[in-house]
């Protein structure tokens, strides 16, 4: 059994991710400001921003509170780190980009002290720079890779690239000994939710700014243990979304309405997504399970 310290694992991708962890057999240990409502997981509360108190739980005992025989921390095999203000408008910008950028430095460098050589840490799709601009605009080519020039203009965003140069840096400084990945992860959608989807066809323009992008909550967990059990890998980045859209209009008709002058680095499928995981699927091996034709009534299944 593997030990994987989790960070934000009481958030809505971690709880799924954790749970898909758990069902494969690994312990892991819940750091997060809240509890989980997990039997099989204990929660240590801490915050991420305090060096100190991420130094000491990537050190503490990972398994649940029940007094076995001995209570001696074991070495943790894996560092996974969702911990975040999850997007602008919650708190002040300041303050998104303080606590993404010192939390993530406090949980790599605690990581690499200790002497954990897999590290998988939460980037997003904003990176791309579309999201949260304050006006809508035109990417430079879709559909969008992980060999995108970068530069977003927001504070959430931001704190993800300068998260993403972090790791590299880590990678770099300990000599490639080391693996961190960046997962730019796409608009996560929890099984109840695919109740929604009937209502975002009604208004198709409300999803440009993700690309119509989506990533089922329990596909994100299966690409974050496909990460921690791949090695040798330094320091990558992959994009964890699903293979098609999240529209019932096909992309190449969503291209000629909302992105008619941007270029193609190829000819898209009939239901290809423009935020593409084509190197998580050949590099991780990741499969897709869950696909919102099969959770939205009336729907006809993708061929």
């Amino acid at each position: 059994m593997k030990r994987i310290a989790f960070t934000g694992g009481s958030g809505k991708a971690g709880k799924y991710a954790v749970q898909h962890l758990v069902d494969h057999g690994y312990e892991v240990l819940n750091i997060d400001t809240k509890p989980l409502d997990n039997p099989k997981v204990r929660t240590l509360i801490a915050d991420i921003t305090d060096a100190g108190q991420v130094f000491n739980a990537l050190s503490s005992y990972t398994g649940l509170g029940n007094f076995p025989t001995s209570l001696k921390p074991q070495p943790i095999d894996a560092v996974v780190h969702f911990a975040a203000i999850p997007r602008v408008m919650i708190v002040p910008d300041g303050e998104t980009y303080r606590i993404n950028v010192m939390g993530t430095y406090n949980v790599i460098e605690a990581a690499v002290a200790l002497g954990i050589k897999k590290i998988v840490i939460a980037s997003s799709e904003t990176i791309h720079g579309l999201v949260f601009a304050y006006e809508q605009g035109n990417p430079a080519y879709l559909p969008l890779d992980e060999d995108y020039p970068v530069n977003p203009p927001d504070s959430y965003a931001l704190s993800k690239l300068i998260n993403e140069n972090t790791a590299r840096a880590f990678v770099t400084r300990n000599g490639g000994k080391i693996d961190i990945y960046a997962l730019r992860i796409g608009n996560v959608v929890e099984p109840h939710e695919y109740k929604l989807f009937p209502t975002w066809f009604k208004t198709p323009e409300g999803r440009k700014r993700l690309t119509w992008s989506y990533i089922d909550a329990r596909d994100l967990g299966e690409i974050a243990r496909l990460c921690i059990e791949k090695d040798g890998l330094g320091f990558q980045t992959f994009i964890a979304a699903s293979e098609d859209n999240s529209s019932d209009i096909p992309t190449p008709e969503l291209l000629k309405r909302y992105f008619p002058k941007v270029k193609l680095t190829h000819p898209v499928g009939e239901w290809e997504a423009l935020l593409s995981p084509n190197k998580a699927k050949k590099v991780l091996g990741f499969k897709q399970k869950h696909f919102w034709r099969d959770n939205v009534k009336g729907t006809a299944k993708k061929k």
